[in-house]
């Protein structure tokens, strides 16, 4: 993988960007208004470039999905499935309503029976997704560094070669990685993100990871 377009012009697309760059690969980010990257791509050396989603699904090799999640299959769209057939696509989106959390827990718009990645799939079928970068605050997506070693991202996906893909990223980025399977199981792990948030938002605490013991 050397060109990486990286969907989104927000911080985990921002993140994301800089860490794929950080790692010699080529990047390029898209927005629907390719005009919110300027200072970014001008910041971020040579091997940045920016354009709309269709542009940077097409240039790309590899796409990551850094949008809202609510604003994830209109992306999908954007790009043009033509563009995204026969790619890894990493899903770092998560299904967050527009509605306050109670006690810590956010609220998601899908339930436990299909999860937002599975919507995913099935707008664009020739594309491989794979759930990744999802049950972690951006801050730790880079390189993190914890006590407790490396932590463990969940990923799953209906194709192997793009599982395999995003394990050598993962392993660039200082991750362990834990399969766990098809695309079904996004429906246990999106909702990480849930988890994840609630020492944050009752307690301020945001520097933690997950870590599966065998």
């Amino acid at each position: 993988m050397s060109k990486v377009a990286v969907l989104g012009s927000g911080q985990v697309g921002q993140v994301l960007a800089d860490g794929f760059l950080k790692h010699g690969h080529d990047v390029m980010r898209g927005s629907r208004d390719a005009s919110k990257l300027a200072a970014w791509k001008e910041g971020a050396g040579p091997k940045a470039q920016a354009g709309t989603f269709a542009e940077a699904a097409k240039w790309g090799e590899s796409i990551v999905l850094a949008v809202k999640g609510g604003a994830a299959e209109s992306a999908v769209e954007l790009c043009g499935l033509a563009n995204l057939a026969g790619k890894t696509v990493m899903d770092a989106t998560n299904p967050i309503a527009d509605a306050p959390p109670v006690n810590g827990v956010i609220k998601f718009y899908t339930d436990l029976n299909e999860s937002l990645m599975e919507k995913l799939q099935k707008k664009a079928p020739e594309a491989h997704f794979v759930k990744v970068f999802s049950c972690v605050g951006n801050a730790l997506m880079v390189n993190p560094k914890l006590p407790g070693g490396p932590p463990t991202m969940f990923i799953c996906g209906n194709d192997k070669g793009a599982k395999d893909e995003v394990t050598k990223v993962l392993e660039q980025f200082g991750w362990e990685t834990s399969d766990m399977g098809a695309v079904e199981a996004a429906r246990a792990i999106e909702p990480l993100c849930m988890l994840w948030c609630i020492p944050g938002l009752t307690g301020n605490g945001w520097m933690h990871a997950f870590k599966l013991l065998k």
